[in-house]
Parts: C-alpha cells; structure tokens; sequence
C-alpha cells in the first residue's frame, strides 16, 4: 500500500467529494458498554454498471470491501479504524468538500479511543451529531438526545433493581 501515487490520492479525494461519503452511525445495541455501537465508515458509490471502475480503484487502495445494493448501485465501503485513518490522512490534502467532515472523523476515531466514562461517550455522540450539519442525512435517527434517554433508563432500572427508586 505505500507504493500509492499521490496522483492516485489525489483522484480518490476527488471521488470522495464527488461520490462519497464520510459519516458516523449511532446504533442501538444493548452488547455495548453504553448501550450503543459506534460505527464510523467511508463510503464511495458507482453505478453497478460500472463496477469494474470501482473495483480497480478499490483494488489499487486494498482496504474496505465492494457491496451491491438492489437499487444498481455498488458502494465501496471503508470500516474499520485502520483503514479509515489511512484513506481519510491521506486523501485529506486534497480534499475540497468534504474537508470538514474528513478532519471531524478523524476527531471522532480518536475520541471513540479514549471513550472511559458515561460523560465521555455522550461528548463523543455529541461530535458524531455535528455530521447531521456537515452531511444531507435525512435517516439520523440516534442523536444525543437518544443516548441520554437510553443511558437515563438504564440508571433507573439499575436504580429500581436495587431499590433504590421508587415504584
């Protein structure tokens, strides 16, 4: 992978202003900690039609994987921290619109890290509310809001259990 042009870089960046998305999700699930998985992505989109282009594009990078929705889309998605970190750094000079959002994932990747306390999370779901403003999300249905709420009746049924509030 350090064998990429920054020509190459330079492209990618290009798609991702154009064709791409940079976003974190809130999603409720009760295995977590707080109660909800933080789940940050980069994702580029392409006709199927053409996929054979996105799929030389992603071949060239080596990180994420291609998926096809029903709608003749194919979406190259970029998961997990790692290979976010590397797309987002290195495409990041080049960026022209989506800059904002590209240096706020960073900032939430390394906040999502450092996560140790209730107060903690709820900052970071904080900042992950900031894409609400940065990107045309019209499906965000988990904002603070929702995580205060959620953490708030976890307290009172932990509180109930030991009968320490009232019925």
């Amino acid at each position: 992978m350090s064998d990429i042009k920054q020509q190459d870089w330079a492209y990618l960046a290009g798609f991702l202003d154009a064709d791409g998305s940079i976003y974190v999700q809130v999603k409720p699930n009760t295995s977590y900690r707080y109660g909800f998985q933080i789940s940050p992505s980069v994702v580029f989109f392409q006709s199927t039609k053409e996929k054979s282009k996105i799929s030389e594009i992603h071949d060239i990078f080596g990180v994420g994987y291609l998926r096809d929705r029903k709608d003749g889309i194919t979406e190259w998605v970029v998961g997990d921290r790692k290979s976010i970190e590397f797309v987002v750094k290195n495409t990041l000079p080049f960026l022209r619109l989506k800059k904002e959002q590209a240096q706020l994932m960073l900032d939430v990747l390394d906040s999502k890290s450092k996560i140790k306390t209730e107060e903690s999370f709820i900052e970071l779901v904080e900042k992950i509310d900031r894409f609400k403003t940065l990107n045309y999300s019209k499906k965000r249905k988990n904002d603070k809001e929702k995580v205060l709420a959620r953490l708030k009746l976890n307290l009172d049924i932990k509180l109930k259990k030991k009968n320490l509030l009232a019925p």
